[in-house]
């Protein structure tokens, strides 16, 4: 089956690929995290939840990194099979929080803030939870049906995103309202590598190829969609500090 490869069939330089970046991505949560919670103090208390949540997000992909890790250099060694579930239990976790932190940091009213969480969380949930079995499965009929099942979730979300949280960025500052829409083309170039490296026997590449490509595409996808997206929504947690307080504004040079 394709989602329970045997990676004791890996070349060496393969294994070589799959461990440096599976190392990468534990690093840069693990330095993400560390950067988030030490730098909550310095933004206005109403913005710290969204800073918080941004590196519990961090923190839950180090962890997970760090299983997933072990589990290859087991699989390799012939004692396991490679369990990718450790991904997906990651972004069960991770996907809906990321969400919640681009909420958060808005500071929307609560009527408009419990809406869009009530919508979003459940969508980004099923999109996750549908993925998994095209995952696991080496028969491509199975990927297809529930790759495309998966995606349904996926454009509510994106409506959600680009329709419904549009409306709400009129009431904000100019230079935050340009960090969210920058924020949100960030947010489907990164979750736009899922599905391909998810495809990819789809279109021919199968076996070690297959699997050494999506775990890179795995990686480099979860280091720009949590640690960059954390660190743009601290960004944007500052410039919302500064437009609320000009005394913050000018002790922490912002403008």
């Amino acid at each position: 089956m394709d989602g329970i490869y045997d990676v004791t069939t890996l070349t060496a330089d393969q294994y070589m690929v799959v461990s440096g970046f599976l190392s990468l991505g534990f690093a840069a949560m693990l330095a993400t995290t560390i950067y988030l919670y030490l730098s909550q103090g310095r933004v206005l208390p109403k913005y710290r939840q969204a800073i918080v949540i941004s590196g519990t997000v961090t923190l839950i992909a180090l962890y997970h990194y760090w299983r997933i890790y072990d589990s290859f250099k087991s699989a390799h060694a012939g004692g396991e099979v490679f369990n990718e579930a450790y991904r997906y239990v990651d972004w069960l976790l991770t996907v809906p929080l990321l969400l919640m932190e681009t909420i958060a940091v808005l500071a929307l009213p609560a009527a408009s803030r419990k809406s869009l969480t009530a919508r979003l969380v459940p969508a980004s949930a099923a999109m996750i939870i549908l993925g998994y079995p095209g995952e696991v499965s080496a028969d491509m009929a199975t990927k297809a049906i529930w790759g495309g099942l998966s995606s349904i979730p996926f454009l509510y979300i994106l409506y959600i995103l680009f329709v419904e949280l549009t409306k709400t960025l009129e009431t904000q500052p100019a230079d935050v309202a340009a960090t969210v829409k920058r924020l949100r083309l960030l947010l489907i170039a990164t979750w736009g590598v899922y599905p391909i490296s998810y495809l990819l026997p789809l279109v021919g590449v199968d076996g070690g190829n297959a699997f050494v490509g999506r775990q890179v595409g795995y990686t480099v996808a979860d280091i720009l969609a949590k640690c960059l997206f954390g660190l743009t929504i601290y960004k944007i947690a500052r410039l919302k500090s500064a437009a609320d307080d000009a005394s913050y504004a000018a002790s922490e040079g912002v403008h």
